[in-house]
């Protein structure tokens, strides 16, 4: 989430932004994209009216938290967006003992609270409510994008939660995700080690590797294994790839996704954590998600197609 303070200058406003560490490793346009309406930024550009750190900003700048925007057009007669809550989502557990929770998000949740989304309407908020007659306040340890489906570790207590949080910083926890890419993959499998920003905004090391599941007309269904755990580190990689994450609104292919929604109706990036699989309390556990039925069809839809 952003912090925002309004300073008030001889002849106008200037709305202030502090980055937090959520926002780190953002370009600039996209960061901004998350906060006001398309046209208000676009705005800003066209008529200088941005400033990152006090100096001329561009949409392809990358953040670093603490960084500070600066924007000296008024927001006026522009429709901010507001707080929006999510329906009321029943979210799936997949395993619970005492000491965890695995759970099969959904689509559209998001994980914690943030600018537009309170903290009843998050994943975490909702599993406070549902176990805080049992007093358990349940944790979490890594993190899911808003719009990527699957599964999701959740500790129940301080030890489980240091105890997942030091499995994934070493790399104890395999993660596999299905994704669909843009265009047709030449290689059966590959790795993609490209650096990406850290909480820092400098280069730390990522490793994705993937393998072809299956090839359509125009995109690729890949199986993901990632070794590191960066922000937006699966759709960043194939970005760089030159085959971006199907419908990815960040990072993706604009003209294209514009194209499949209206074919395919597939309303969210196709991404998905389907299996999971560590050692905790010297054992070892494994855990697959089943596909969800939007991307189900979109799948069916294009298997037709090939046929």
């Amino acid at each position: 989430m952003t912090h925002g303070r309004f300073y008030r200058l001889l002849g106008g406003v200037m709305w202030e932004i502090v980055v937090d560490r959520a926002g780190a490793g953002r370009k600039l346009e996209n960061h901004l994209k998350k906060e006001f309406p398309i046209g208000y930024v676009r705005k800003l550009f066209r008529k200088n009216g941005i400033r990152l750190n006090g100096q001329r900003a561009k949409p392809e700048d990358f953040l670093r938290a603490g960084d500070k925007l600066q924007l000296y057009i008024p927001f006026e007669n522009e429709r901010a967006r507001s707080p929006t809550s999510a329906p009321v989502v029943k979210i799936e557990i997949v395993f619970a003992d005492d000491n965890l929770l695995v759970i099969d998000k959904p689509a559209g949740l998001a994980v914690h609270e943030g600018k537009t989304v309170s903290k009843r309407d998050s994943v975490l908020g909702i599993l406070e409510q549902q176990w805080r007659a049992s007093g358990i306040k349940p944790r979490l340890v890594h993190r899911l994008d808003r719009d990527t489906s699957g599964l999701l570790l959740v500790a129940k207590n301080q030890p489980t939660a240091e105890e997942l949080e030091q499995a994934f910083e070493t790399g104890a926890v395999d993660k596999e995700y299905l994704a669909l890419v843009i265009g047709r993959l030449a290689e059966n499998q590959g790795t993609i080690d490209t650096p990406l920003p850290g909480r820092e905004g400098k280069p730390v090391r990522a490793l994705t590797r993937y393998q072809v599941v299956k090839r359509f007309a125009e995109v690729t269904l890949v199986r993901v294994a990632i070794e590191t755990g960066r922000l937006h580190q699966i759709r960043l990689h194939f970005a760089e790839l030159g085959h971006p994450v199907v419908m990815d609104d960040q990072h993706g292919d604009f003209g294209f996704n514009k194209k499949f929604r209206k074919e395919y109706r597939l309303k969210r990036q196709f991404l998905h954590a389907e299996k999971l699989r560590l050692k905790i309390s010297e054992k070892i556990c494994e855990w697959q998600a089943k596909l969800p039925k939007d991307l189900e069809r979109t799948l069916e839809a294009l298997a037709k197609e090939n046929l």
